[in-house]
Parts: C-alpha cells; sequence; structure tokens
C-alpha cells in the first residue's frame, strides 16, 4: 500500500526497514487518546471553517465507528501502517473516503504523539493515585487494629528502641503520601496542550488551540512549538516519580520477606501470595514481594533509559522520541500491578504480636530511656550515655537483661538511682513516654491515624 506520506519517495520503504521502525506493536495502546485528540482536532477545524463542518461531522462518525472496532477487538493493526496514527487515519479513510484525509490538516504526528502521551499519562497517573490512596487506607486499617502491639524498631537492622507496629506501619502511609503529592506534580507537568504546534513551527491556518485545550481538559497550553514537540519532561516526570514511589514499596516488600523469616517470625503471609519450592515441600516462598522488589530494577532501568535517550537530542522532534513509550508503558503496568497486589495480599498478612513484644525488650532496647531517666535527674546527657553504656556492658558481661540488675546494682553506677527507674526498663514504659510529636507513644500514633485518616480521605 503506497505511503499517506510517499510524495517525496522514489523507492518504496524496505521491509527491513518497515519492521525495524514500526511502533504499532506498543503504541497501539494509545487508540483510545488518539481518536479522542483526533475528535477534538477535527471539530475545531469545522468550528473554524478550515474544513467544512459536514466533513468535519464525518470525520467524527468515522472516528467513533473505529473506536468501536477497536474496543471490540474487531480492528487490525496493520505493521506497514508503522504507527497507531497512521492505523486510524488509514481506516478513516478507507471508511469515508478522501474527506478523511482532511484530519491531518494543520497537525503533524509530532504535536499527536506529544497530544496522545500527556492523555496517556494523565489518565494513568490519576488511577495511580487512587490505588497509592487505597493502599495508605489498608495500611490505616492494620495500623488501627494493631494500635497497642509492640515490636523493635531497627536502626543498621539491629534492635534499638520498642515501637509500636503501629507506628511502624504509618511510616510506609508517610511515604506514600508523598508519593501522591509527587504524581499531583506530575499530573500537572503532563496537563499541558501541546496540538497545533504542528511539525514543529506552528500553523498558517487559523487553529483555535484553546479551543482544543478545553475540549480535552486540559489546564494550560504549551507557549513555545518547538519545545512543545520535543519535550518529554512530562513522562521523564512520571517515570521519576514512579522510581521513588516503587522504592518506598520495595522497602516495604523488603521488610515483610524479612519478617516473613524463621529468623525473624514476625508475620505469616496468606498462602494466596506465596508458593512453594519444586524441592523442598516445607518451603514456603515469599515470592511476590520478591518480585515487587524485582520489578523495582526494571522501574529504575526505565527512567535511566529515557533520560538517554534525551540526553543528546538537538531540537525539535527526533524517531529517537519513539523510544519514550516503552519505558513509560513498562512502568506504568509495573506500579499498577505493585499497589494492586499489596492492596489484596497485606489485609490477609498475620502479624504475630507476642513474638514482636518478646522480642522488643531484648538487645538492651530500654537503654536510652535509662540515659533520658539520668537527664532527668540532671545529669548531662553525654555523661548519662556514658553512665547507660557501662550499665549495658556489665548486663552484657553477666548475661543479665537490664530489668533483672537490682537497684543495688544499679546504684553502682550513680547514686542518683532509686526505685523510680524500674517502669524505665519496660518497653511498654518506654513506648508509652514517647509523647514527642510524630512519636511512638499510643496516644501520639492515634493522633497521626486521625491526621491520615483526613489526609488520604475516603474512599469516595
Amino acid at each position: 500500500m503506497k505511503k499517506l506520506w510517499a510524495g517525496r519517495f522514489r523507492e518504496k520503504t524496505s521491509m527491513i526497514a518497515e519492521s525495524f521502525t514500526e511502533s504499532i506493536s506498543f503504541d497501539k495502546l494509545l487508540w483510545q487518546y488518539d481518536i479522542q485528540g483526533s475528535i477534538a482536532h477535527a471539530k475545531m477545524l469545522g468550528k473554524q471553517r478550515i474544513i467544512p463542518r459536514k466533513d468535519s461531522e464525518k470525520i467524527i462518525r468515522g472516528l467513533e465507528d473505529i473506536a468501536k472496532e477497536i474496543a471490540a477487538g474487531k480492528f487490525i493493526f496493520r505493521e506497514d501502517l508503522e504507527d497507531i496514527h497512521m492505523n486510524i487515519e488509514t481506516a478513516l479513510i478507507s471508511k469515508i473516503g478522501d474527506v478523511g484525509r482532511k484530519l491531518h490538516t494543520a497537525r503533524s504526528r509530532n504535536d499527536q504523539v506529544a497530544l496522545d502521551l500527556r492523555l496517556y499519562i494523565r489518565s494513568e497517573v490519576h488511577e495511580i493515585i487512587s490505588l497509592m490512596k487505597t493502599f495508605q487506607r489498608t495500611l490505616l486499617t492494620s495500623a488501627s487494629k494493631h494500635l497497642n502491639a509492640l515490636m523493635p524498631g531497627y536502626t543498621h537492622l539491629q534492635r534499638a528502641q520498642p515501637v509500636l507496629l503501629s507506628h511502624h506501619l504509618l511510616a510506609y502511609v508517610e511515604m506514600l503520601q508523598r508519593d501522591v503529592e509527587r504524581f499531583k506534580t506530575v499530573y500537572e507537568g503532563a496537563n499541558q496542550m501541546p496540538l497545533g504546534s504542528c511539525a514543529l513551527a506552528g500553523t498558517t491556518l487559523p487553529v483555535d488551540r484553546e479551543y482544543v485545550t478545553q475540549l480535552l481538559g486540559f489546564d494550560g497550553i504549551s507557549r513555545n512549538s518547538i519545545d512543545a514537540v520535543s519535550d518529554r519532561d512530562f513522562a521523564i516526570d512520571l517515570l521519576s516519580a514512579s522510581a521513588v514511589l516503587i522504592m518506598h514499596l520495595s522497602r516495604l516488600a523488603e521488610e515483610l520477606i524479612l519478617w516473613s523469616t524463621e529468623e525473624f517470625k514476625f508475620i505469616e503471609l496468606p498462602d494466596a501470595f506465596t508458593t512453594g519450592s519444586s524441592i523442598m515441600p516445607q518451603k514456603k516462598n515469599p515470592d511476590v514481594a520478591e518480585l515487587i522488589r524485582g520489578k523495582t530494577g526494571r522501574v529504575y532501568g526505565n527512567l535511566i533509559a529515557l533520560l538517554t535517550v534525551m540526553k543528546g537530542l538537538p531540537l525539535s522532534y527526533n524517531r529517537d522520541l519513539q523510544e519514550d513509550k516503552i519505558p513509560v508503558f513498562d512502568t506504568v503496568d509495573a506500579v499498577k500491578s505493585c499497589l494492586v497486589v499489596l492492596n489484596e495480599m497485606f489485609p490477609g498478612i498475620a502479624f504475630d504480636t507476642k513474638r514482636m513484644r518478646d522480642t522488643a525488650g531484648d538487645a538492651y532496647s530500654t537503654a536510652t530511656d535509662i540515659a533520658e531517666y539520668l537527664v532527668k535527674k540532671g545529669i548531662p546527657f553525654r555523661h548519662a550515655h556514658e553512665i547507660t553504656g557501662r550499665i549495658v556492658l556489665s548486663c552484657i558481661t553477666q548475661k543479665k537483661h537490664l530489668d533483672e540488675l537490682s537497684l543495688k546494682e544499679l546504684r553502682t553506677f550513680s547514686p542518683l538511682i532509686s526505685f523510680d527507674i524500674f517502669p524505665f526498663l519496660k518497653p511498654e514504659e518506654s513506648v508509652r513516654n514517647r509523647k514527642s510529636l510524630g512519636g511512638t507513644a499510643p496516644d501520639e500514633v492515634k493522633k497521626q491515624i486521625k491526621r491520615l485518616r483526613k489526609t488520604v480521605g475516603s474512599k469516595k
């Protein structure tokens, strides 16, 4: 078949070149956005009398029919037509005749694909934010359920101080809230209308770009036609925000993997989200969590891939930009699938709160409480820290826990120590006393849950 752009060429395109340059195998995902943008463009052409209104209406009906065919799985995408734009335009011409050739008036595939990708990202960002908020609510529900459950808090993966499980879970709610805000910024960056920039220089025809912007629900309109067709910052912003999001999900996945081991025994993952071994019958493997952790590498790679594609491109459009879609599509699929599976898996996780409580007081985790007790007695913190360190060393030497020391033994380290120190040695009291803003005290965690529920909002 003769190419729509064949007028300049003496020879047919090589079959090898066609296969190498085609993008329909992946950009067909943009079909609904391509048709949406084309309908808006046709309406504008008719409104401005650039083409007759009856032609505009005929084009729109033809595009609507094509949309139904694609949605029903009846449309055949052809590799020899290169991309989604040429596939739809060729089908339109076949359906309504030469009138279909008027659709591409006052636009180029350069501004057309920029529009399609912005529409796609705008839609997907909305869905990703919704999934993040759902997972935040899932975590908040779990935090409320385990409000007073103790667990060891860690630094350097060493037991450090007792904290509430609910407080630990809320840390991920906070991370996700930052992710929500980042994706809102991505949405704002993508929500600028580029159509009308044409190939790079605009058009001599009396287009109404503001009208198209209004039809497509964009908040703004691109102000430089060269930048509009060559800009992929909005796609890089999506990949960047996704990299941070999946990093947070990977950290959670890593903890779920650790906590499910025999060494920790903090949780049991639901059978429906684990797998067995082909050789070891006793195994219950956290494959879902491991794949979340593994997909993080792909998302990072996609960000670097697009940054590398963009780094040496002269203005304006270059075919290199065809390579923007696979990283974007793959990243969107990865982060959405991770959020979907976490939303389904997390409510089925069984927390062994007794085991967590039993380990919360180990490894001298209330040592800081002793130091702060001594500070309240008037001892400078650095001196109090040293005294407490010697108390811990004595316990290690004697193979004792802190709460097994007698008052007599404790007073050998400081005469200011009295009976009122013993509550400070209990993990429950340690947690209860950490009432600083954002701390792990139950009353403070309740405030955090209340604040976050308001921030995250309801399911509506």
